[in-house]
Formats: C-alpha cells, structure tokens, sequence
C-alpha cells in the first residue's frame, strides 16, 4: 500500500472514509480481497510470497489496519526481518487496544523494515479510535485526532505532491455528496500524472523513477498501481468495501464490492 487518504470523523455521518492503492511488482503473487479461509474474520487481499496484507479490516470485531513501506533506498533488510504484511494481519486477529498493539510494535520496531502503520477500531461508532506509527518517526505511537490524513512512503501528512493532490481529489469528491460514491472515489485515486520535476521529493532514487513514483496512480510495465481500495462505515455498522484491480497498463480488471456490517461476518 503506497498511498492512502482517511477521513476520521466519530459521529459524522460518515465517520470513517478510506480511498487507497496498492503499488508493487506486478509478478508479486496476490490474492484479491476476500475472506480467508485459514483466518474467516479477515476480509483482505493477500500477498501469497510473504502470507500477510497491506490493507484489511475485521468487521465482526471492528477493526481496521494498514501498512506502507518508507521508502528508504540504500537501507538494507533488518537481519531476519518480520514481513511488514503482518503488521495488519496480527492486528485483525489480535484483541488488543490500538494503544497497546502499537506499544507492542515499537518494542520490536528494529525487526522491520521501514514501515507507516495505522490501525483503528469501533470505527463506526462514537468510541472510534484510530492510531499511527512509523519506525522511521522520533514521535513513537500517536493516537489520531479527529481530522484528513494522507500517507505515502514518508510520515503521515508528509507534504508530498502527490499526497497533497489526493487529499485535494479527495475534498473535490466528498465536499458535494450527501454519501460517498465508489466512483468518485475510486476516479480521485486514478491520476496518473506525475508532480513538476522541480517538486518531486529526493529520496535517493534516480530522477528517472522519482517522477514514475510521484503520481497518485501507478503505471508501468514492472511496478504499478496493483488496485485501488475504497472503504467507509456508517454509526449504524452498515458499510462498503470496494476493490478494483487494474493490470499492468493500468487498465481495470476485477472489481469487488462488499457489503459490510460491522459487528458481524458475512463469508
């Protein structure tokens, strides 16, 4: 998961709206979202090389997570590093507090690969609570105000170009609606045009590939935009969760709505 945008507002009519796509290889082996077999209170996509997920939420026990990688070039693997993937994983089957769990994850921060990590629970109702971490942030655990938040491969709210221009898609595309629409959201996320070279960020790579990397939406051959992710909840548990893949010259392939009620499972 490469960049995301939320919408944290407990008590609003729509207190928890999340538009996100997943970059990576594209001969990466993956599974669409769909409840897992092994682990049924799991609603996900799957990464098949390393088993875990990059976004996910547990609708039975209201939980929510997902993870980025902070891009960070010329820094090696930990030894034995622990797959980022499961950093949402654990959480969704896990019972703890987003306090506590992300308390954990700090204890044991060296064994992973630079990560940004936002879990949240009781989503749809008044109690929601929604945290933050990073590896790679001084801050420690951070449990979020009401508020927007947009992450990419730095810290959350990092003022890059794009994610300053999804947060505006994002703005153009909730201001207007009395409920959020799959397709606004999903068209916020699909902008394929890179930032001006003057304002892409530095971070180590070749310009080349700093401005294939500073679109919203992903395309190329080897590493792409791999699918799009939309997701919100209502105070009354009822909700929606959309995915669209795309293939490797961007085009749209599977698409998969879920109905959710969060407080149950539906498999």
């Amino acid at each position: 998961m490469c960049i995301a945008y939320l919408r944290f507002q407990p008590g609003a009519a729509y207190p928890f709206i999340v538009a996100a796509n997943r970059d990576e290889f594209h001969a990466r082996p993956a599974q669409v979202a769909h409840y897992w077999a092994d682990q049924p209170e799991i609603l996900a996509g799957r990464d098949l090389e390393a088993g875990g997920t990059w976004l996910g939420i547990n609708p039975r026990q209201q939980r929510f997570a997902l993870v980025t990688n902070y891009r960070e070039p010329q820094q090696g693997q930990p030894p034995a590093a622990i797959s980022r993937g499961r950093l949402v994983q654990d959480f969704l089957t896990g019972n703890q507090s987003v306090s506590r769990y992300l308390e954990t994850i700090q204890a044991q921060h060296s064994a992973y690969a630079g990560f940004n990590l936002l879990v949240g629970q009781y989503l749809a109702q008044a109690e929601a609570t929604l945290g933050y971490y990073s590896n790679r942030s001084p801050e420690g655990p951070q449990l979020l105000p009401p508020g927007d938040y947009v992450l990419s491969n730095h810290l959350l709210n990092s003022p890059w170009p794009k994610t300053t221009k999804l947060a505006q898609h994002m703005d153009q595309a909730l201001q207007t609606r009395s409920e959020p629409k799959a397709e606004s959201l999903l068209a916020a996320l699909h902008d394929t045009a890179p930032a001006p070279e003057d304002e892409q960020p530095d971070t180590g790579l070749s310009p080349e590939l700093e401005k294939r990397l500073s679109s919203i939406f992903i395309v190329s051959p080897d590493y792409g935009t791999r699918c799009s992710t939309v997701l919100w909840a209502q105070p009354d548990g009822a909700g929606v969760m959309v995915e669209q893949s795309f293939d490797t010259q961007g085009q749209a392939t599977d698409r998969i709505d879920w109905p959710l009620a969060f407080g149950t499972v539906s498999v």
